[in-house]
């Protein structure tokens, strides 16, 4: 496997609320995962890395030889523990009130790949050539989308495109989307909408499908969103699954 993420405040906003990593545990299965804070006073920033932190150490003390149904519940327990931390934060530190955060993670074992989702982060797949969006934006645009109130193209102009109905932190009870795979695919690539509202599906596709290393292609997807306007913090995380016998 070859991988490698990074994140970028953009070019408007004065810091980055944006968390990202990708983590190996010692049975060679990956974690990746980004999370997009929300909340001022920094308060945005603190819920991402409590969801970050919380996720790296969590898989590389807990996720052994899982089958799909224990990893499906490993994600769900994950995400409600992360929930209930970013509740805990908000007890002991007033001033962070009202602070959430979306989280989209992928995990790929040998046998299955699965993605959690909760917010607008996404997350794609690269399949015989083609870049496929798995995960779905839980907005209200994109709720008015699939109730057949406004077409694609209006939604991507509206108003109210960035307004969440779903995030960590939002309420007690929290819902995960998880998303499973097949395995025949070749890349995974995981984005806040710092990228994915300033660069579309086939403008990412072409960069990933173009010349250079994993560490190239992530630094132009960035680059890209950049001289697009940068309007919020970028993120990206970047898994090529290498042919059999190649080196880790």
């Amino acid at each position: 496997m070859k991988s490698f993420y990074l994140t970028d405040a953009g070019k408007v906003r004065d810091h980055n609320e944006d968390s990202v990593i990708i983590v190996k545990n010692n049975g060679n299965d990956y974690l990746m995962a980004i999370a997009d804070g929300m909340g001022g006073h920094s308060a945005g920033e603190i819920a991402s890395s409590i969801a970050i932190s919380y996720l790296g150490k969590h898989f590389k003390e807990s996720f052994f030889n899982m089958s799909k149904v224990d990893a499906v519940n490993w994600i769900r327990n994950a995400v409600d523990e992360i929930n209930t931390l970013i509740f805990q934060y908000e007890k002991t530190h007033p001033e962070s009130k009202g602070m959430g955060t979306t989280l989209v993670l992928a995990v790929l074992s040998k046998d299955y790949l699965l993605f959690g989702n909760v917010g607008d982060s996404s997350g794609f797949v690269m399949k015989d050539d083609h870049l496929h969006k798995v995960t779905y934006d839980h907005t209200l645009v994109n709720l008015l989308v699939s109730a057949g109130e406004l077409t694609k193209e209006e939604a991507s102009v509206h108003p109210k495109k960035n307004v969440l109905m779903k995030a960590l932190g939002a309420s007690l009870e929290i819902d995960v989307d998880i998303f499973d795979c097949d395995m025949d695919i070749t890349e995974i690539l995981l984005s806040s909408d710092g990228l994915t509202n300033m660069l579309d599906r086939e403008q990412i596709e072409k960069i990933l499908l173009g010349e250079g290393a994993v560490e190239d292609k992530v630094i132009k997807l960035i680059q890209k969103a950049n001289n697009r306007g940068g309007t919020d913090n970028i993120s990206v995380a970047y898994l090529v699954r290498e042919e059999e016998g190649d080196n880790e």
